[in-house]
């Protein structure tokens, strides 16, 4: 599973067809229509503002206005074989008096969007496992430097009369965290596992 690395815009040119591919980030449904939306007002001057999303769960597209096929099925195609996951596009067309006929807009806005894509980046997307840790202030500093050095990942830490760590760890190493964790602060440590978590690598 993957997501677009970053938010941006890409433009190619096609037989005098200004392509512009504008790509998102969403969380979902909701957030991919809004995106789709404001990109439409500002380019309500465009011959076809074409769109495609991909949610976890949910996928759509729409040829605005463009042949039935043409547009928006090309664009969610790359995005499922690209295996991207919460990403949202819109391609813009500015007609430029030439038509490229069926194929040529299938190949011209799948284009559109592989291009956008490879402009912009990829990350991968894992499942983690969120943990709750709790330890003196005199063993956190130790247990930190442990945690990092395992490459897990501490997304939150908080001090009162204890120090409180909320970390990440690959979902495939809960099973064996709480002997992990044992043994690196000598037992003074407790966990309690949280929900999992989807995130970046």
């Amino acid at each position: 599973m993957r997501v677009i690395a970053r938010d941006g815009v890409h433009e190619i040119e096609i037989q005098r067809s200004r392509f512009l591919c504008s790509v998102a980030r969403v969380a979902d449904e909701a957030a991919a229509a809004a995106f789709i939306a404001g990109v439409r007002k500002d380019h309500w001057s465009a011959s076809h503002n074409c769109s495609a999303f991909r949610t976890d769960g949910t996928q759509r597209s729409s040829d605005d206005g463009e042949p039935a096929g043409t547009a928006g099925i090309p664009m969610l195609e790359v995005l499922l074989r690209r295996e991207l996951t919460d990403t949202a596009v819109v391609v813009t067309r500015y007609f430029g008096g030439i038509k490229l006929g069926a194929g040529g807009l299938v190949r011209a806005y799948g284009r559109s969007v592989s291009e956008a894509v490879d402009a912009l980046g990829t990350r991968d997307r894992a499942a983690f496992a969120t943990f709750t840790i709790t330890v003196g202030h005199t063993d956190a500093g130790k247990l930190q430097n442990a945690l990092h050095s395992a490459g897990h990942r501490i997304a939150e830490t908080a001090y009162t009369n204890q120090v409180t760590l909320t970390v990440h760890i690959p979902q495939t190493e809960a099973p064996t965290f709480h002997d992990w964790l044992a043994t690196q602060s000598n037992g003074t440590a407790v966990a309690v596992q949280g929900p999992p978590i989807t995130l970046d690598v």
